[in-house]
């Protein structure tokens, strides 16, 4: 296992700025590097984030792409931003060519870099990022359904009257339009999630639109979303540092599918150390080859 604990964030506006005040509070980083093509911007929030310098030991700098690609972890957040209104896999046209920009301004990665992409359509942009690396595949991988996840657990804890981390139930499939919860699944304190009275009684229809809606309902009042997905990419960083082999719901490429969606994976210093397949019902296990189906097809028209 190679130690890691540089980090780099491509992209400095409110999501990339956003998790590197998220990893100063986690404290497990010994460097984070903001990279952006607009330079004014990084040495703002360099100098705001200075300003948070009493809690940490952590240095922040801005940085050169050239640097980015020789830290042990690479956190991509630079994309165009998503419109309201706009489906993640409409932004793919868009952030195809900043993503292309981004990987060879890098260029020559270092080998045992964790390549962990955060824009949106992110299913979509790891695959592209994977065939564009380099890297192996278990080093390039997504934040895929973690904040929707994490959002499903936090509704279903306050239903049941438990601790949010006592749910065990996934959302899988792309990080999007065609996600779906594996109810199917679900446990807490290995009871099945579908036997619990409070759960029997929900519109699960009605939780599913309300988890995968969320990020538009917040885009929609306030124009983006950022204090999620950096708390969720902080946990991630921290998992890959201390090797804490978490298993987290996470954009990888599944073999089976030939392409590249959330399923539940072992995350430790070497980035997804395997994919674990969970129990499935007949009904969602066609959401998930549809899921897959649709993004394998975009997949496909970008790289060939």
């Amino acid at each position: 296992m190679v130690q890691r604990s540089r980090v780099a964030i491509i992209g400095a506006g409110s999501v990339g700025a956003t998790i590197a005040f998220a990893l100063l509070l986690q404290k497990v980083s010994s460097e984070i590097i903001l990279v952006d093509i607009v330079e004014e911007t990084v040495q703002g929030q360099v100098l705001d984030l200075s300003d948070a310098d009493f809690i940490t030991s952590t240095q922040t700098r801005g940085g050169t792409f050239q640097e980015a690609g020789q830290c042990d972890i690479i956190i991509i957040t630079a994309g165009a931003k998503q419109k309201p209104g706009e489906t993640r896999v409409e932004l793919i046209a868009r952030n195809y060519k900043i993503l292309d920009n981004v990987i060879g301004s890098m260029k020559p990665i270092k080998p045992h870099a964790i390549l962990l992409l955060v824009a949106n359509p992110v299913d979509v942009l790891t695959y592209i990022a994977q065939k564009l690396s380099g890297l192996p595949k278990n080093q390039v991988f997504g934040s895929g359904t973690f904040l929707d996840s994490a959002r499903l657990r936090l509704k279903l804890a306050s239903l049941i009257g438990v601790a949010e981390n006592a749910i065990h139930c996934y959302v899988l499939g792309e990080h999007g339009d065609s996600q779906f919860i594996a109810w199917s699944s679900g446990h807490v304190g290995g009871k099945p999630l579908l036997d619990f009275p409070e759960i029997k009684a929900i519109d699960k229809d009605a939780i599913a639109k309300e988890i995968s809606g969320k990020a538009y309902e917040i885009i929609k009042l306030k124009g983006a979303t950022y204090f999620g997905i950096a708390g969720c990419v902080s946990m991630l960083v921290q998992c890959i540092i201390l090797n804490q082999r978490h298993v987290r719901p996470l954009s990888t490429f599944v073999e089976e599918y030939g392409c590249v969606l959330s399923m539940p994976v072992v995350l430790g210093g070497n980035g997804v150390e395997r994919i674990i397949e969970v129990h499935l019902s007949s009904d969602e296990k066609a959401r998930l080859q549809q899921s897959a189906k649709a993004l394998k097809e975009i997949c496909d028209k970008y790289i060939h």
